[in-house]
């Protein structure tokens, strides 16, 4: 009889082409669209996640000795540390100045998406752990010469695995709704406190009169009319908020709705006829994702109402049990987004620096729970025996 397990090989592959889509698919599930090849090809294919924008793909692949896939994940071999929203720019700097490189790095993520989900994607019938292809990541990295290893945003279930395995856990804090089973909106409005229920109907009633038609628009409904007006849209935003040159071309937007189709999503405000706003998002077995929003009109609470509020109104017809709207933003707690926690899992070649980031997130991590429990007080929910 053989002696231990049959070998496993390890690939990087440079475009998400490499891995057939089906066998990619197999591993990721469908339960999260961030994951599936479309997605991620969508990216590579409009020039948006690329070598020369500092993401270089190297989509990890563990095989058996007959090829078959057993576990895949998106990663990319990245020049800098954009995109990504699990900041590690102070372990980039103290690497550096003590002499070290810490660039490349390996970013297991779904490029410039804070979208919260698999990120170790194990086929369900490869009886294979998570550690073992994050063993396979760690020979990964040090085989291309990196830094350092980053899975952000995983499950809680990845980040407990590699806790295990002797990674660096941190966490993080995003605002998400929950949808216990609502007939309609008035029956979420119903829950909160008066006060803040009075001062959502206002948002939602300045919106309706302010003369905007506001539409939802899924899949074959969104026309290249719709796409090039939300990439103006888009740009607006990041102009706006960054100064710098926007994360995904225009090539990107008709390319995601013609992959993903009725996952796609796009809530539009039309004033005579004519796109002057929208926010888009991605619908998945248990959430719709609220990803890009942006405007080129100044109208109060439009925001709320395309990027939260519709977004909910979808949910809710739907029977869809969560609505993620991104990351930051405290004044969603108001709107019934309510803190929960995100998690990332960090493997570092360097021991010092290792040591370091590790003392660090044992601080980190329990005044992160406390600052939930703090923003939870904030909750707009009504409490016992509130009007």
């Amino acid at each position: 009889m053989p002696d231990g397990p049959p070998p496993l090989t390890l690939t990087l592959h440079r475009a998400i082409a490499e891995i057939p889509a089906p066998d990619w698919d197999a591993c990721a599930g469908g339960d999260n669209p961030f994951v599936s090849h479309a997605f991620l090809s969508a990216l590579e294919d409009s020039g948006s996640a690329v070598p020369d924008r500092g993401w270089l793909p190297q989509h990890a692949a563990l095989r058996d000795e007959t090829g078959r896939l057993l576990a895949c994940a998106p990663c990319y071999a990245k020049s800098h540390s954009q995109g990504e929203y699990v900041f590690d720019h102070g372990w980039a700097d103290a690497l550096e100045r003590a002499g070290g490189q810490y660039y490349p790095k390996l970013q297991v993520a779904v490029p410039f998406s804070p979208v919260p989900g698999p990120r170790l994607l194990v086929h369900p019938d490869a009886g294979l752990p998570v550690a073992a292809l994050a063993q396979a990541l760690v020979q990964g990295c040090e085989g291309v010469g990196a830094s350092s290893v980053h899975v952000t945003f995983c499950t809680e279930a990845e980040w407990a695995a590699l806790g295990d395995a002797g990674w660096l856990q941190r966490l993080g804090t995003q605002f998400h709704w929950s949808n216990p089973g609502y007939g309609c909106f008035d029956d979420f409005l119903g829950a909160l406190a008066s006060r803040k229920r009075k001062a959502l109907k206002r948002e939602r009633r300045d919106v309706a009169g302010c003369g905007l038609a506001l539409r939802c628009l899924r899949g074959a409904e969104i026309t290249q009319r719709h796409w090039d007006a939300f990439h103006r849209f888009y740009r607006s935003t990041t102009d706006k908020k960054w100064g710098r040159s926007a994360y995904l071309t225009k090539r990107f937007w008709p390319l995601l709705g013609e992959r993903l189709g009725d996952a796609v999503v796009l809530m539009v405000a039309e004033r005579d006829g004519e796109p002057v706003a929208g926010a888009l998002n991605l619908v998945g077995r248990e959430a719709i994702y609220g990803r890009n929003w942006g405007a080129v009109v100044d109208v109060p609470f439009l925001h709320f109402e395309l990027c939260y509020y519709m977004a909910m109104d979808f949910a809710i017809a739907h029977g869809i049990p969560r609505v993620e709207a991104g990351a930051q933003g405290e004044h969603k707690i108001q709107r019934g987004y309510l803190p929960v926690p995100t998690f990332s899992a960090h493997w570092i070649a360097h021991r010092g620096l290792s040591q370091a980031v590790a003392d660090f997130l044992a601080r980190e991590r329990p005044a992160m729970r406390r600052e939930m429990e703090a923003l939870a007080t904030l909750s707009p929910f009504r409490k016992d025996g509130e009007a």
